[in-house]
């Protein structure tokens, strides 16, 4: 029998993992040399099943709406896979053509849309991703990252501090910035636990720190986190692309249409009901962690307070904290979150 070569670095993970594994199971803090195995092999096991990019995304980038006519309103999308939108075969299918799309519907005038995503990012390549971004000139930026970061056990510090510099950047250049945080990385089906706790454990963690860092540099976020959960578990197949850790254009359609309030909100079009007093208000912290338990909550500024706001989404009543508005009467559909899908452009 072959033994097992842990590296220091590959203890620091595991002694991580057996403090998170005793928090989960109620079992003792310190882990053995079997569990130890048990997780790597998983982790080993969790990157044999997932391929590897074989091809370049569909690029997407060119006017929207152009039948509005006027100046076109200029957005770029940065991050990783997940923004670049691969394992989808037509343009229109990323999620930037869906953003553009929605948001030139809405506004009723051209977007001109620069993708600048690259798969397999992680939060450190931002600052190049900027650079090209700020030769556009953009009014508004999208940047959905992390998931490579838990994937790749980057410096979670170095991760947020990267997205933080980044929304500090675009802001002083004067466009505003969207960022989907980091999904729950738990969901993907090739990763079973064990170590699918510990993954999960890891993407709240970054993606409740990238809120901070955000909101203190001036931008908005919103929550993408267990927006692969229960519905793509539930339907794999249409929700995940042929890889199964990727979405399908199905799945990306349904993410986009969690950022979209939120990035016409940032825009100043915001058809959501007024908070009223202290309702949704938290410190940052607070809103960080409240965040990160439901997808499409949004977390931005007021004053030295966070607002939290939640939009509907996938046919849900419209709520927010403390609040939820009757339900859809009986014989009658909710109205699609997704019903914007574009056409071939």
């Amino acid at each position: 029998m072959s033994t097992i070569q842990i590296t220091a670095e590959d203890w620091r993970k595991i002694k991580l993992a057996g403090r998170v594994l005793g928090g989960v199971t109620g079992a003792l803090a310190g882990v053995t040399a079997l569990s130890a195995g048990l997780l790597l092999r998983q982790a080993a096991d969790a990157r044999r099943v997932i391929p590897m990019a074989e091809a370049p995304p569909p690029r997407g980038d060119g006017v929207y709406g152009a039948k509005f006519g006027g100046k076109p309103l200029g957005m770029v999308v940065l991050g990783d896979s997940s923004a670049a939108g691969y394992g989808v075969h037509r343009p229109r299918e990323t999620p930037g053509a869906l953003l553009a799309t929605g948001v030139s519907r809405r506004l009723r005038r051209p977007v001109r849309l620069h993708r600048l995503a690259v798969v397999g990012c992680m939060s450190s390549g931002l600052p190049y991703q900027v650079d090209a971004a700020l030769e556009y000139q953009p009014d508004v930026a999208v940047i959905l990252i992390g998931a490579n970061d838990v994937t790749h056990y980057s410096d979670r510090a170095g991760a947020v501090r990267h997205l933080g510099d980044a929304v500090r950047r675009l802001r002083a250049a004067g466009c505003k910035v969207v960022v989907g945080t980091c999904p729950d990385i738990g969901a993907i089906q090739p990763i079973k636990p064990p170590l699918r706790w510990l993954a999960r454990k890891w993407s709240r963690d970054l993606a409740a720190a990238q809120t901070v860092a955000v909101v203190e540099a001036g931008g908005r976020t919103v929550s993408l986190g267990n927006l692969l959960g229960p519905m793509f578990a539930a339907d794999p197949v249409r929700m995940f692309g042929s890889d199964r850790f990727h979405p399908s254009a199905e799945g990306y359609a349904r993410a986009a249409a969690v950022v979209l309030p939120t990035l016409m909100a940032t825009l100043g079009e915001d058809d959501r009901t007024a908070l009223t007093g202290a309702e949704g208000v938290r410190s940052l912290e607070e809103a960080a962690h409240e965040a990160v338990r439901a997808a499409g909550t949004e977390v931005s500024a007021q004053g030295r307070w966070a607002v939290l706001r939640r939009h509907p989404w996938f046919g849900e009543p419209r709520h927010w904290f403390g609040h939820r508005s009757a339900p859809v009467p009986s014989g009658r559909s909710a109205p699609s979150a997704v019903g914007w899908t574009p056409e071939d452009h």
